[in-house]
């Protein structure tokens, strides 16, 4: 009976790890996606929305079941409206299991609520930390999204998403947001969401994270007031607030142009696009993120990787991208590399570059100030 116990654990551990093992090449498989259409695809602007949404809406892939459920969420969830309203990229995100999982909504019920999801959808997803709600207003956010939830079983063996298990709603009558919500099951949740969309809270707060992550760190106010404008009046169109951003004077001023500090990602794909090498192994580039501290689907918290300079540009952080550049440059031909970076190298960093070793011109421009900014 003892060694019978023994197999049988035995084989349960084993289980387990191929289990682990199978979630965990599907993460990897998920993040190698990722980033070949970053590298190659030639809708860029898409590519680059997709990273800002997200780390807006982010969700760990090394918790659970989310390992598995990473690469729908951003196939199904993220990127098929980063041009459209931003009340489907709310609704999309807030029905995919992958969130309701990683923020516990599978498991608040009627009487025993579970707030993390109520907590983040007003904090970070829209109306932020300052917009005068209170934790009364969070609670009863939460009792309005009982039963928003999933079937693991089904999920699992059809790939079946969002369901309302009615059985677990709060059915009382919610105060939320100075207003009263009566029992209607899911429509609540829905409600909620359309609320929280269109709030003018809503609007500046994401019209300055955008403008933060394609223009400066402290975005000028008049920009983001007239995207926040441009929310209000076409109910959160996001293809015309970026327009609105993009077509801005604030975007296309001098002082707008290397203003940002690349993050990690941002750092690591443009010098792999750059490099015109053809990049098909992502396995060094994914060793990469992960050393410069920006493991792709890997933030913890709920608030995504962070796109500013204070976040990323300190000693150890230079010391490791220098260390990429070198590893990187030494397969690379300096004058190609030199040609495709383009305007982006200033003549002080040509001169340094060309009075330089010539096995060294290459990691020298992956390495520039000029190069780790945008």
């Amino acid at each position: 009976f003892v060694e019978l116990r023994r197999d049988v654990r035995n084989e349960e551990e084993g289980a387990k790890k191929r289990r682990g093992d199978a979630l965990q090449a599907m993460t990897r498989q998920s993040a190698e996606a990722r980033l070949v259409r970053a590298i190659h695809s030639p809708r860029q602007l898409e590519e680059v929305l997709v990273d800002f949404w997200y780390n807006h809406f982010n969700v760990f892939a090394g918790k659970g079941l989310d390992r598995a459920l990473v690469a729908s969420y951003e196939r199904d969830a993220i990127r098929p409206f980063v041009f459209g309203s931003f009340r489907q990229l709310l609704g999309a995100t807030a029905r995919h299991p992958a969130m309701l999982y990683y923020l516990d909504n599978q498991l608040s019920k009627a009487g025993a609520l579970n707030e993390n999801y109520a907590r983040e959808l007003m904090e970070l997803h829209t109306l932020g930390v300052d917009a005068g709600y209170t934790q009364k207003d969070v609670t009863e956010l939460a009792r309005m999204l009982t039963g928003w939830s999933y079937d693991q079983r089904a999920l699992i063996r059809r790939d079946e998403g969002f369901r309302f298990d009615g059985r677990r709603h709060d059915q009382g009558t919610k105060a939320w947001l100075g207003v009263q919500v009566p029992p209607n099951g899911q429509a609540e949740g829905d409600y909620a969401l359309d609320v929280l969309a269109r709030h003018p809270a809503t609007a500046r707060r994401i019209s300055y994270k955008l403008a933060q992550y394609f223009v400066h760190d402290t975005p000028p106010p008049a920009l983001v007031a007239r995207m926040a404008r441009t929310w209000g009046e076409t109910d959160g169109d996001l293809r015309a607030v970026l327009r609105t951003l993009l077509s801005s004077d604030e975007f296309m001023a001098p002082d707008a142009i290397g203003a940002k500090f690349k993050t990690p990602y941002q750092y690591v794909l443009s010098a792999a696009r750059a490099s015109g090498a053809g990049v098909e192994d992502m396995t060094p580039l994914l060793q990469s993120l992960a050393q410069l501290g920006m493991p792709l689907y890997g933030c913890v918290t709920p608030d995504g990787y962070k796109n500013t300079e204070a976040a990323w540009l300190n000693p150890g952080a230079l010391t490791r991208r220098i260390g990429f550049a070198t590893a990187m440059g030494g397969k690379l031909d300096a004058t190609q590399l030199e040609s495709a970076i383009g305007a982006g190298i200033t003549p002080r960093t040509r001169a340094m570059v060309a009075a330089s070793p010539a096995p060294l011109r290459a990691a020298m421009l992956l390495g520039s100030p000029d190069f780790m900014q945008h």
